[in-house]
């Protein structure tokens, strides 16, 4: 049986110290020998300040490092952020300030090695600080995702894979998202942490999971020594049914979801959390499935007062579907595969997912 805990918390340092270590205690404390190398991974999407609730929280980060070092082990803080330097974003994030004085080790990932994760993907490269770690926490942020729905314990582990090599991940998937959600399961499975906690004290909403999404106080940690259950019982909290996000469909289809799970602690349901509206990457004959894709289904949109023209996006976009052209931002939405990569790492929050007027009548007549 697994176990998934909720806590109710804030980020107030001398509360939330003793609620992490009770967590960790709970659910990890056997797991820790003294001089063991623990890779701690947070959601470290981008640099933003922790009041966007774009990366897991720094003093969340502290108290599990603090707890790692009290067990005699070695913490390293990684990830593999999608924009900006690794420093920037230890600035901007506040874990600089945060870490001050710290015997804590910072490092980016860059250096990957092949790990068969199984059919259909089979050997891929993942990053080598997290596979030769001794133990790897995995320290989710709850937010939304455009693309994905949520994005939790999981997909958290999306950022072992270095660099651009994620987007690239993204263009093998297509316009496929449940084919992009088994390889999350099976990159997580293949990592398999010892302890998963997702931040959801400040949460994101809406268009997540970058600075577009709208932070919402839930007060609340979850953990498990499994990321599935984790994301399960957080759907539940948020009240949907777990199979509505794929990752955690895929994971029932492979024989990973645990039959019985026993939710411990403050858990109670949020009505009113407003999720994404993923809308269908395509639909209807094949033979008009260009124009279709091109008018009726939902797509990225910038907005152009927002807009910096800082061409990230087009950097990071898997498919090459974005220029600019006198000063503006366009897409090309014959080759856009809907990933929402783009709106993902955004420095200024200018793109979001909308859904045409055509299409969202069509959708809901024929039910899509």
């Amino acid at each position: 049986m697994s176990k998934v805990i909720f806590k109710q918390s804030t980020y107030q340092y001398d509360i939330l110290k003793p609620i992490l270590y009770e967590m960790m205690r709970s659910l990890g404390g056997d797991l820790f020998a003294g001089n063991q190398r623990v890779l701690i991974k947070p959601n470290l999407l981008s640099p933003a300040g922790p009041e966007r609730a774009v990366l897991t929280h720094p003093l969340v980060v502290r108290a599990v490092a603090e707890y790692v070092l009290s067990k005699g082990g070695r913490p390293q803080i990684s990830d593999s952020p999608a924009l900006g330097s690794y420093e920037k974003l230890l600035k901007e994030g506040g874990y600089l300030n945060a870490f001050q004085g710290m015997d804590v080790s910072f490092k980016p990932l860059e250096e990957s090695v092949w790990v068969d994760i199984g059919e259909p993907f089979g050997r891929i490269e993942v990053a080598r600080d997290v596979m030769e770690a001794d133990v790897v926490i995995n320290l989710a942020k709850l937010k939304t995702h455009s693309q994905m729905l949520l994005t939790l314990g999981v997909k958290n582990l999306f950022g072992c894979i270095v660099g651009l090599r994620k987007p690239e991940w993204h263009l093998r998937a297509g316009v496929d998202r449940e084919v992009f959600a088994r390889l999350l399961v099976q990159l997580y499975n293949a990592v398999r942490p010892a302890v998963t906690i997702v931040d959801g004290i400040l949460a994101m909403e809406g268009q997540g999971p970058g600075k577009n999404g709208t932070p919402r106080r839930l007060d609340v940690l979850v953990g498990s020594r499994s990321g599935i259950e984790t994301d399960r019982a957080i759907c539940r909290m948020l009240g949907m049914e777990p199979d509505k996000l794929l990752t955690n469909a895929a994971a029932a289809k492979m024989g990973l979801a645990s039959k019985e799970v026993y939710i411990k602690g403050d858990f109670h349901i949020i009505h009113d959390f407003k999720l994404p509206v993923p809308g269908p990457v395509t639909f209807g004959p094949r033979r008009l499935q260009r124009v279709i894709r091109k008018h009726l289904v939902q797509r990225p949109v910038a907005d152009h007062a927002l807009c910096m023209n800082c061409a990230e996006c087009r950097q990071y976009c898997p498919v090459q579907a974005i220029s600019f052209m006198r000063g503006r931002m366009h897409f090309d939405y014959d080759r856009c595969i809907r990933c929402y990569c783009c709106a993902e790492i955004c420095p200024c929050g200018a793109i979001r997912a909308v859904e045409t007027l055509p299409g969202k009548i069509i959708r809901r007549l024929t039910k899509i």
